[in-house]
């Protein structure tokens, strides 16, 4: 048997130091603790494996983290190429729980070369921006509607309030970054939360892949903090055409939404929020004032 797995949470003592005086409390917090995907699969007819990457992240949905990070680094090809997905059952290791097995199916084809390839170009160790984003058009990605999904601004305004609102690791810690999938009319169709902010999104790739509903051409990733290059190269792997964030965006997030069609919304609030690309997918804003 596979030792329990950690939950998203864990009990520490706290001491809090007010003006009024100093007390001792318990205190709930984040787990936080690596995780090793291990990739599985056959070379002329031999199982082979290789470690791909350790990620630290918070238990839960673990699965959903490989798969969706294997398919948004270009490893996986889709769901149809994976076996199964496990945790490490290797008696000898410790925290088994920490480690999830990946499975090709035979006759699905893997080159080892393409982990150093791959992580060069899509993981935003590129040597410089221009490079990055070019490498992204040698990709075969979903192709993107233009200028659809439209999006109502009453609904952007509501977004970030909407994902607050599914954070429930988030109100007992305080301390979890989180990605939302959404429809146009604002209805949650999964929410994710991790330490990481990439982990988060790829959780929820992950479910989508894992669950055959990629692309997700007609739905909003939201995220809640900013918005970084990885996290717009991780939504035009999926499919996902608008991207909203309750912070700001980076440069180079903002050069990918313009170079491929995508829509990114920043600063997201109940009261306002910027466009910094693909404003024809956002009705409902009014006439434009220049102050």
């Amino acid at each position: 048997m596979i030792e329990q797995i950690t939950g998203p949470t864990v009990k520490t003592q706290v001491r809090r130091v007010r003006r009024e005086g100093v007390s001792e409390h318990a205190d709930i917090v984040t787990t936080e603790e690596p995780l090793e995907i291990r990739l599985y699969y056959y070379d002329g007819g031999r199982p082979e494996s290789v470690s791909v990457s350790v990620t630290m992240r918070t238990p839960r949905h673990d699965y959903e983290l490989a798969a969706g990070f294997l398919y948004t680094e270009g490893i996986l090809e889709g769901q149809e190429s994976i076996e199964r997905i496990s945790h490490c059952v290797d008696e000898d290791v410790e925290q088994r729980y920490n480690i999830v097995n990946v499975y090709l199916k035979p006759g699905v084809p893997f080159d080892r070369k393409l982990l150093t390839r791959n992580f060069y170009t899509s993981s935003s160790c590129g040597v410089c921006g221009k490079a990055s984003l070019e490498a992204l058009e040698l990709k075969e990605y979903p192709s993107l509607p233009h200028a659809l999904p439209r999006l109502e601004a009453e609904v952007v305004y509501s977004l970030p309030g909407a994902l607050r609102r599914g954070q429930r690791v988030f109100d007992r810690t305080g301390g979890l970054h989180a990605a939302g999938l959404f429809d146009v009319h604002a209805t949650l169709m999964c929410l994710r939360e991790d330490v990481g902010r990439h982990n988060a999104v790829d959780k929820v790739i992950g479910q989508g892949l894992l669950a055959k509903k990629l692309p997700f051409s007609d739905r909003v990733l939201v995220v809640s903090g900013r918005t970084s290059y990885e996290i717009m190269q991780k939504a035009m792997a999926a499919g996902i055409p608008v991207v909203v964030g309750v912070g700001a965006p980076s440069s180079l997030a903002v050069d990918l939404a313009q170079r491929f069609d995508m829509t990114l919304i920043g600063f997201a609030k109940e009261d306002g929020f910027n466009i910094y690309a693909g404003e024809e997918r956002v009705v409902g804003t009014p006439g434009t004032k220049i102050v």
